[in-house]
């Protein structure tokens, strides 16, 4: 019985504790997204090795097996394997600013034309 209460007074404390903390800070947010744009990238660098590794299973495999003349034909034709290359992180507030820039001119651009329609 002593074990739940402790248990339940622990929960709460980490409750209250958890509740008072600050927001977190753009610079604390911009490596949040970076780590998980590392993760990310991570996986699929794993992905290629996993592909490069079965391609070199089934080379081998199709190379010692007797059957290998019909193995061929009822082989299932796979997608190469796509090498993530290396890893390049591009800020989300970056790579949007240029964008945010030119739609506003693209706007203003396509405004003349449109009026010039309407007048005969």
């Amino acid at each position: 019985m002593k074990s739940v209460i402790v248990f339940l007074a622990g929960t709460a404390l980490t409750m209250a504790a958890v509740a008072k903390l600050p927001a977190p800070s753009d610079e604390a947010k911009a490596k949040a997204a970076e780590a998980a744009a590392k993760t990310a990238h991570a996986g699929k660098v794993d992905a290629y090795k996993l592909c490069k590794s079965q391609d070199k299973v089934a080379a081998h495999y199709q190379k010692g097996s007797k059957t290998a003349s019909k193995d061929k034909k009822d082989a299932v034709a796979t997608p190469a394997c796509a090498d993530p290359g290396a890893f390049v992180y591009v800020p989300a507030a970056a790579a949007s600013a240029p964008a945010a820039a030119a739609a506003p001119a693209a706007q203003t651009a396509a405004a003349p034309a449109a009026t010039d329609k309407k007048k005969p």
